[in-house]
């Protein structure tokens, strides 16, 4: 049962099968072999009642809300202007358009919560600027792949939205144990972006004049303002993170349509028809990996992790490393929400009991999970990148590798000091 579970799950996945089918195939595989499989049809509606039953939370509402937010700011100009105001304020450092391109996507994870989101929709128009003025498609991709891991850190983020169904932490606060890890993750990139550019000679914009920064600040406000709105909304109580992301997706719809007159009823359908779509996959998975993890728990497999860790150390930190590793390789093999849905609850028990704050452990599983995004065989955002690059898979792994450094780093900072996620929750309690 323990292979099945496991080196199953690996085989189905390496043979290209889509992490849903391959969650529920190996999870049914499993069942019959704990129970045999006349049991099993006799209690196929466990089954069913386990998979519909992770679906019935009201935290999950967010999540397609959020889709269509990043979405309906994609199919305008949104983006586009978001794209220019990080260019005119910090294009004049060494490899301005790179700097532009991580300041764009910090800016823009206050609005899209995916770093899917910000990949496909800013990645575009952040890669073609790159390339026409200069910059080696390699790097431009690189650049774009890494900058996008920001999106789910800072707030909102579909993944914290998850995490909290499962630990029953405060979405708000994960929101908010996100800002500092964020702006952390923004700065560690663009100190290695400088270090790029100053070795390859990457250009940079002149500085610019005060009339320059605001008329572009002037073009972006209304977009700049989105997080601004939704953080403080939180922060005073006027409306709940749920309510946030019906907040964020209602003005996305208000800008676009009617101030900047951009989006049109055929193009809203299309995107409302791709909001459907991509939040009845992330249902499949979170459905396929709550019967999963249902079975992997009667397996016993779960239990006997957990005790295994509880007996390697006593320590938070060390437990904290061993957790950075196992989820650095999960995350190479599995999409975020069904590692945050298999295991979370394995985890979270064993690092409360070791005295790790929720917050702290949240926040640092789902960065771990983010930098799996970049890792081959399975990183979604690798492909995505690499498709509007027009490189090869091989050049874009080897692109990639530098910016694992700032990232790995951050991730050990929040390892060793909890207060870079906890102090800003804390403070506005």
């Amino acid at each position: 049962m323990y292979y099945i579970l496991t080196l199953g799950l690996i085989v189905l996945l390496a043979l290209g099968i889509p992490v849903g089918k391959a969650l529920i195939i190996s999870g049914l595989a499993g069942y019959i072999v704990n129970i045999g499989a006349v049991s099993a049809w006799v209690n196929a509606g466990v089954i069913s009642q386990k998979m519909t039953y992770s679906l019935m939370n009201f935290l999950l509402l967010t999540i397609p809300l959020f889709i269509l937010a990043a979405k309906v700011m994609n199919g305008s100009s949104i983006t586009k202007k978001i794209f220019d105001f990080a260019n005119t304020s910090v294009g004049f450092l060494p490899g301005g358009l790179a700097h532009a391109n991580i300041f764009a996507s910090l800016l823009f994870a206050g609005m899209s919560g995916a770093a899917v989101s910000d990949a496909a929709g800013l990645g575009r128009i952040e890669i073609e600027s790159m390339k026409s003025n200069g910059y080696d498609a390699e790097f431009s991709a690189a650049v774009t792949a890494a900058s996008s891991t920001i999106g789910p850190i800072f707030p909102p983020s579909v993944p914290m939205v998850v995490y909290s169904t499962i630990s029953g932490v405060s979405v708000g606060k994960l929101f908010l144990g996100g800002v500092v890890p964020g702006i952390l993750m923004t700065v560690t990139m663009m100190i290695m972006v400088v270090i790029y550019a100053r070795k390859r000679n990457y250009p940079r914009m002149p500085f610019p004049t005060p009339k320059a920064m605001w008329v572009s600040f002037k073009q972006a406000i209304l977009a700049l303002l989105t997080p601004i709105i939704l953080l403080a909304g939180i922060w005073t109580g006027v409306f709940t993170p749920t309510e946030s992301a019906v907040i964020a997706a209602a003005y996305a719809l208000l800008v676009s349509f009617f101030i900047y007159r951009e989006l049109t009823l055929n193009k809203l359908f299309i995107i409302l028809k791709e909001t459907a779509r991509d939040t009845a996959g992330i249902g499949i998975v979170i459905a396929a990996a709550a019967f999963y993890g249902w079975v992997l728990a009667r397996s016993g497999l779960t239990y006997q992790f957990a005790q295994w860790i509880g007996g390697v150390t006593q320590s938070p930190i060390i437990f904290l490393l061993i957790i950075n590793v196992f989820f650095l390789i999960v995350g190479c093999f599995l999409e975020a929400i069904a590692a945050i849905m298999i295991f979370g609850p394995i985890l979270y028990a064993p690092a409360i009991a070791l005295g790790v704050d929720p917050l702290q452990f949240g926040v640092v599983m789902v960065l771990n999970l983010m930098i799996g995004l970049l890792t081959p065989p399975f990183g979604i955002v690798l492909f995505i990148t690499q498709n509007l690059a027009g490189i090869s898979f091989q050049k874009m792994v080897k692109a990639i590798l530098p910016f694992f450094i700032p990232l790995l780093t951050v991730l050990l900072l929040m390892t060793f000091f909890p207060q870079i996620v906890t102090w800003l929750p804390n403070l506005m309690q």
